[in-house]
């Protein structure tokens, strides 16, 4: 075991700066907060809390291409993980845009990449490895692969100016990290990381890889990336269906070992706004918002916090949602559409949260106030 570990510290190999705030004077601008958000385009890269169908065409066991998912999208299972929008889709609404379609739907081109386009892969994690259980996954390296595809086709259906300029103004979101602990580190039986890391390191390795790819957006000439942190996996259903902690909890030691992993996020946000002129990086406090709705469920209408509305065995979350099998017929009351996603009423709480929270919920700006500034 790597006792370099305990150090709390984030590192993040050649990319460690002084850590600054570098926003605090577009925090003083109250006229961004009012005006509409204008982005020309939105790019996704992420995992299945935001795959909008890729894995539809892939040989891959992290599929939602059937009923019930898409049973509140007029029964149609697109290949979200969900029962209706994603938080992608619900922030597309938000921006006035339409929501991205999948990249490798073979639909996905000429005109139709024009507002943007979702890389977005079920079980796909920062880490190539991470996942590797469900079999195929565009990992975050394969989906950075993708979009550069993407970009090379948009750069030659409009000037150069204009190129760079919509670049600018087009918002990425990278949605990942999850399935480097559920489908990576905690699967010691398939994965040897737990082994030989400490959460901390893990977190650091998660951190330094990530960095390098948000760095790389930044040199495609890509300024407006939004980048969520990771829930508090202990408490999905499939977490507490392992048993370990008592039912009414979540399972402390797995939300304990995410914390270096968001603080490193959101910290490693600070060092890219103050290295990268015209760039605005913004952390997304997911844990922070999923924690709030589970301690408080009833003010956000919630009724069910601790197991899925689809799925099987203890808290409906040992074995995710299956084919045919009839959901929960109150789905906007719970906050688990199944074992491990979000319903479509949680969505929109996070996409509300992101779009126009303060600065505890998107930091240092919001995503709104964000797509304002150019």
């Amino acid at each position: 075991m790597n006792t370099n570990g305990q150090k709390m510290k984030v590192h993040i190999g050649r990319y460690v700066l002084i850590l600054a705030v570098t926003a605090s004077v577009i925090l003083q601008q109250p006229e961004l907060v009012t005006g509409q958000a204008r982005v020309p385009a939105m790019f996704v890269l992420g995992d299945s809390l935001v795959d909008a169908g890729n894995n539809n065409f892939i040989q891959t066991l992290a599929r939602a291409n059937f009923l019930p998912y898409g049973i509140d999208l007029n029964f149609r299972p697109t290949g979200r993980f969900s029962n209706g929008l994603t938080f992608i889709d619900l922030l597309a609404q938000l921006l006035q845009i339409p929501s991205p379609p999948a990249f490798a739907d073979p639909t996905t081109s000429g005109s139709r990449i024009l507002q943007g386009v979702n890389y977005a892969s079920a079980a796909a994690g920062i880490l190539d490895e991470s996942g590797f259980n469900y079999g195929g996954r565009f990992s975050l390296s394969q989906q950075m692969v993708n979009l550069e595809t993407t970009l090379s086709q948009l750069r030659t259906m409009m000037s150069p100016q204009n190129f760079t300029d919509y670049l600018a103004r087009s918002l990425v979101v990278l949605v990942f990290g999850s399935n480097d602990y559920i489908n990576n580190y905690l699967m010691p039986n398939l994965y040897s990381s737990s082994i030989r890391y400490t959460p901390p390191v893990f977190a650091n390795l998660l951190l330094s890889q990530y960095a390098r790819q948000l760095l790389t957006l930044y040199g495609l000439g890509l300024r407006k990336i939004f980048i969520p942190g990771v829930a508090p996996l202990g408490c999905i259903p499939n977490q507490r269906a392992r048993g370990v902690s008592p039912p009414d909890r979540c399972v402390d030691s797995v939300n304990q070992i995410l914390g270096t992993f968001n603080q490193g996020l959101r910290s490693l946000v600070d060092q890219l706004n103050q290295r990268l002129p015209g760039a605005i990086y913004v952390y997304g406090n997911t844990y922070s918002a999923i924690g709030d709705i589970l301690n408080n469920p009833a003010a956000y209408g919630f009724s069910v916090v601790d197991r899925a509305c689809c799925g099987i065995g203890r808290n409906q979350g040992q074995i995710t949602c299956l084919p045919g099998q009839n959901p929960c017929p109150n789905r906007s009351q719970y906050v688990f559409w199944d074992a491990f996603h979000p319903t479509q009423t949680a969505n929109s709480i996070l996409a509300r949260r992101a779009f126009y929270g303060p600065p505890s919920d998107a930091y240092p700006v919001n995503v709104q106030q964000m797509t304002l500034l150019h």
